[in-house]
C-alpha cells in the first residue's frame, strides 16, 4: 500500500531565515514517513544521546549483520515513550532496559519505545537494542545509501557502507537526526578472520573469536550518525605523521587493499599540504586525538570522521578529470578532508541547510588551489565550477523532512560561489579570512545554523548582509545587474541598479574596464550613475569572475 501523502507545513523560521524556500516548496507533498524521519517531535526532543555502544557481527556470505546497540542518554523533558530509528527491513529482536524487556511499536522506519515508568528530566539511563537483518544495498554509493558488498581485483570480499542522507538507521538503530550527536562511541566489528575491519577513531583491541576476529574502535569526539562507518577487506596499514605549526604531531593512518600499498605511499604524501592549508586558513585538524585516516573503499569517497572513505583510484582530480589540466591534486583527499572541518567538526541540524557543510567544503577546494598555486589559479578553478550551477532551486531546502531530493548540486558549487561573492563584496581579504577562520574556530565541534553565519558576518563587518543571503540562499536565480551605457566623448556614463527578489538587496560590485575597476553599490529602488574616463562601451566590463551575478544591458 502506498503511504498516505500529506502536505507538510514548512516553518522556515526554524532555519533562522524567513524566505522563499518556503514558497518554492509549498506545492511539494511529503509522506508521514518523511516527517517521522526528519522532524523533531517530542519523542525525539525528550532525550539527548551521549553515547552509543555498537557491537556488530558481519556475515559476508549471507550479506547479513547481527548486533546490538547500547544507547546511553540524558532525559531532557519527562517522557515515557521515545523514538529511535531503524529501517523497516531490519528486524528488532528485543529492547532491554537492564534485564527488563521494553515494548515497542514501529511506523515506517520509526521505532517507538515504551518505558515502564516516567523518565524524569535530568536523569540518565541506557537501553540496548538487539537486531539483525540484511541491510539496504547501495545501488550507487555514495549517492545512494546502503551497504556495498563488493570484491577487490583478486575476487576477495570488500565491504563498506555509505549512508549520508538516507541515514545511519539503514544499518544500526539510533536517534537518526542531525541535531543529536553522541559525545563518544564504541564501534565493535566482528568479521571473518581473513578480513580486517576498520572504523572511526582509534583501534583499542583486536580479539580472536573462533574463525572470526573482533575489532574494537573508539571515537572520543562528537560524531554525526551518518559518519559512523565500517570498512572490511584485505587491508594493509601504514602510518605517517603530520607536524602542526606549533610542533604538535598528528598520527596519519592509511588502510589500503594490500596490492595498492606502494601506490598509496606515494600518492598520499599530498595529505601533508592539504592539512597545512586548512590549518592556516581554519585551524589544526579538529579530531587530533582520534587521528587522521584514509581508508580505501570500493566507492568514490565519503567524509567519515577520522576514517575518510577513499576510492579515487589514486588519480588526480575527480577520477582523472574535473580540475584544470595543469593541476595535480586528488579531489577526494582535498574535498573529504575539508569535510572534517565543515560537516564533521561544524555540522547542521537539518539536511535543508547542508550548504553550510557542502558549500564551505567546496570553496575549500579553491582555497587549496590558492594556497598551493595562486589566487588567479583559484579563480580559474572556480570559473570552471560555474558549469555545474543550474539555478533551478534554492540552496536551502525544506526543513523537517530529511530533504535530499535536490535537482542539482547548487548547494555545492553555487554555494561556493556565494562565499566567493561575499568575499569580494566585503572587498577586504584580511577581514574576509578573519571571518572565515573566526567563524570556524568559534563553532568548531558544534552544530550551527545558516543564521549563525549571517550573524557572524554582520557583526564582523558592521553591515547588514541579511538581504544578500536571502537572495542567494532562498531564491533560485542570482541577482541581475541591469545597466545602461551612454558614450560622451572619451567618457562612458554608466547607469545601474539591481533586479533582485530579496527586498533591500544592495550588494557592492566592481565594474569598469580592464585597466581599472571601481566599486559601486547599486540598489533595487532607483538607478544610480557613475562615469568612467577613457572608456568606451566596448571596453566596459563587470567583475563576473568575482561575483555570481547575471547582467543585462538596458537599451
Amino acid at each position: 500500500m502506498r503511504p498516505l501523502l500529506i502536505l507538510f507545513f514548512l516553518l522556515s523560521a526554524s532555519l533562522g531565515l524567513q524566505g522563499q524556500s518556503t514558497d518554492f516548496y509549498q506545492h511539494h507533498t511529503f509522506t508521514k514517513a518523511d516527517t517521522l524521519r526528519g522532524s523533531l517531535r517530542s519523542e525525539r526532543t525528550c532525550y539527548d544521546v551521549h553515547y552509543y555502544g555498537l557491537q556488530l557481527k558481519v556475515d559476508p556470505r549471507k550479506r547479513m549483520i547481527r548486533g546490538e546497540v547500547e544507547i546511553a542518554f540524558t532525559t531532557v523533558t519527562d517522557f515515557q515513550r521515545l523514538q529511535i530509528d531503524l529501517f523497516e527491513n531490519m528486524t528488532i529482536d528485543r529492547i532491554l532496559l537492564g534485564k527488563q524487556e521494553l515494548s515497542f511499536s514501529r511506523e515506517y522506519n520509526a521505532v517507538f519505545v515504551d518505558f515502564p515508568t516516567v523518565q524524569q528530566a535530568g536523569d540518565t539511563g541506557s537501553f540496548t537494542v538487539h537486531y539483525y537483518g540484511k541491510p539496504t544495498i547501495a545501488s550507487n554509493a555514495p549517492w545512494d545509501g546502503g551497504f556495498v558488498w563488493a570484491e577487490d581485483k583478486r575476487g576477495r570480499n570488500w565491504i563498506a557502507v555509505a549512508c549520508e542522507g538516507d541515514g545511519a538507521s539503514l544499518w544500526w538503530p539510533n536517534k537518526d537526526h542531525l541535531s543529536d550527536e553522541p559525545d563518544s562511541m564504541l564501534i565493535s566489528l566482528t568479521v571473518p578472520s581473513n578480513l580486517m575491519a576498520v572504523a572511526n577513531g582509534n583501534l583499542r583491541e583486536v580479539e580472536e573469536e573462533d574463525k572470526y576476529t573482533r575489532y574494537d574502535w573508539f571515537v572520543s569526539y562528537p560524531i554525526d550518525n551518518y559518519n559512523v562507518t565500517l570498512n572490511i577487506g584485505h587491508y594493509t596499514q601504514f602510518s605517517d605523521e603530520y607536524y602542526a605549526a606549533d610542533g604538535d604531531t598528528l598520527a596519519l593512518d592509511y588502510y589500503v587493499i594490500d596490492y595498492n600499498e606502494d601506490r598509496a605511499r606515494e600518492h598520499f604524501q599530498q595529505v601533508h599540504s592539504v592539512l597545512a592549508c586548512y590549518e592556516k586558513y581554519l585551524d589544526k585538524y579538529p579530531f587530533w586525538e582520534d587521528g587522521f585516516a584514509l581508508v580505501e573503499t570500493p566507492y568514490l569517497g565519503m567524509e567519515h570522521q577520522s576514517a575518510i572513505a577513499y576510492g579515487n583510484q589514486y588519480m588526480r582530480g575527480y577520477q582523472g578529470g574535473m580540475i584544470p589540466n595543469d593541476m595535480d591534486w586528488d579531489y577526494i583527499i582535498v574535498h573529504e578532508t575539508g569535510h572534517e572541518y565543515f560537516g564533521n567538526s561544524i555540522g547542521v541540524t537539518d539536511l535543508a541547510e547542508m550548504w553550510v557543510q557542502e558549500s564551505f567544503t567546496t570553496y575549500l577546494e579553491a582555497v587549496y588551489v590558492e594556497y598551493t598555486m595562486s589566487y588567479e589559479d583559484a579563480i580559474r578553478y572556480l570559473v570552471k565550477q560555474k558549469l555545474y550551477i543550474y539555478n533551478q532551486e534554492p540552496i536551502i531546502g525544506p526543513p523537517g523532512v530529511n530533504w535530499e531530493n535536490w535537482g542539482g548540486s547548487d548547494h555545492y558549487f553555487k554555494g561556493a560561489w556565494v562565499l566567493h561573492t561575499l568575499r569580494n563584496a566585503i572587498g577586504d581579504d584580511e577581514k574576509w579570512w578573519a571571518i572565515f577562520k573566526g567563524f570556524y574556530q568559534k563553532h568548531s565541534l558544534s552544530l550551527v545554523s545558516t543564521q549563525d553565519f549571517i550573524d557572524y558576518v554582520n557583526e564582523a563587518t558592521g553591515e547588514d548582509w541579511q538581504a544578500f543571503f536571502q537572495q542567494y540562499l532562498h531564491y533560485p536565480q542570482p541577482p541581475v545587474l541591469e545597466y545602461k551605457l551612454t558614450q560622451q566623448g572619451k567618457k562612458l556614463q554608466v547607469s545601474y541598479r539591481w533586479a533582485a527578489d530579496a527586498e533591500g538587496f544592495n550588494m557592492p560590485i566592481l565594474l569598469g574596464n580592464q585597466e581599472k575597476m571601481i566599486r559601486v553599490t547599486p540598489n533595487t529602488t532607483k538607478w544610480q550613475e557613475t562615469t568612467l574616463f577613457n572608456t568606451t562601451a566596448k571596453d566596459f566590463t563587470i567583475a563576473v569572475d568575482r561575483f555570481l551575478v547575471k547582467t543585462k544591458e538596458i537599451e
